[in-house]
């Protein structure tokens, strides 16, 4: 078996650009140089994500085929010490303040939702859970400190509602379908014009999605003060909030309790929901193109991972942005 010399390994590199290598974009649009501040006060090692099998990603850390690559054991302590730090909100804005200085500023207002992100099941008992839901951790558990680790008190279960399909004989049931969940709920606003994520919140998945409406997801320095988002969102303490704050309500009205909805509501719903569609794109996006989901314990490594998922969407939106600047 002949042995891969420097000009084959430089044709397949040749050959992945060809065909779109998006890390190899990421290195030419995205400047990594702004996260090392903080990333090197963590590590005295380089960053070396993931892993070492393909040539893009050895391309994209810099790396050589004759270079020592990281293992799994690295990637994890790695990010680790990024969690524990807490420098995911730092990693955030860090990039935001990029989006900024290249002119995506947030504009036209924003749209608020949320999305369901699952977790690995626990097998937890009825009183474990019942001693959680109290906020306690179960005695048996405090007398394994190793099964402790890898019991998530954080997370929990939920009802996820989808609407209920067409059966074969045409008849459509007249209830959803209630599927039980186990997990976390990413929230999320983005600004309208550019569809870039501007703030999020990661909460248990039963939290209610409206009351982080008044929990520092609103953006203040987007140049128009239009908000919209669905009805789990329209409450009174919600519409009093924005309304001191000079924002301007586009969330969804309810439909009546046992009454049906006006018309010129039924209107202005369908003239919202236009707009405020355009953030199911972003969930939709983290969840095919990176298969959002926490495989981690507790709700501080599952907020680091739901914030990493945040940044590669903004920087996969910029690339696409850049793209069409560049067309224009």
């Amino acid at each position: 078996m002949t042995q891969s010399g420097f000009f084959d390994v430089e044709e397949r590199l040749a050959r992945l650009s060809g065909l779109g290598d998006q890390l190899e974009a990421f290195s030419r649009t995205v400047d990594f140089e702004v996260f090392r501040p903080e990333l090197n006060n963590l590590s005295d090692e380089r960053t070396e994500y993931l892993i070492n099998d393909r040539l893009s990603f050895m391309r994209f850390l810099g790396l050589g085929l004759s270079d020592r690559m990281p293992d799994a054991t690295t990637v994890w302590l790695f990010r680790e010490r990024l969690t524990q730090a807490g420098a995911i909100d730092v990693l955030f804005n860090r990039f935001d303040a990029t989006l900024r200085n290249a002119d995506y500023l947030p504009m036209s207002g924003q749209i608020l939702d949320a999305t369901l992100v699952a977790a690995p099941k626990q097998r937890n008992t009825s009183a474990e859970k019942a001693e959680l839901r109290e906020g306690r951790i179960p005695q048996d558990w405090q007398d394994k400190p190793s099964k402790l680790s890898h019991k998530d008190r954080h997370a929990r279960w939920t009802l996820k509602f989808t609407k209920a399909k067409r059966q074969d004989d045409g008849t459509i049931p007249s209830t959803d379908l209630a599927i039980p969940f186990f997990g976390y709920k990413s929230h999320i606003s983005i600004d309208r014009k550019f569809r870039l994520i501007r703030k999020w919140k990661t909460t248990d998945a039963t939290t209610s999605d409206g009351a982080r409406l008044r929990e520092g997801l609103l953006d203040r320095s987007n140049t128009a003060s239009d908000v919209w988002a669905d009805t789990a969102y329209g409450s009174k303490a919600n519409e009093a909030f924005m309304e001191k704050r000079g924002f301007v309500s586009k969330v969804h009205r309810k439909k009546p309790h046992l009454k049906p909805m006006l018309r010129h509501i039924q209107r202005s719903n369908a003239g919202k929901s236009i707009i405020r569609s355009r953030v199911e794109h972003v969930f939709a996006d983290q969840k095919s193109q990176t298969g959002l989901f926490v495989r981690t314990v507790g709700i501080t490594r599952a907020t680091m991972r739901i914030g990493l998922a945040n940044i590669v969407y903004n920087m996969r939106r910029f690339l696409l942005l850049e793209r069409i600047n560049a067309i224009a």
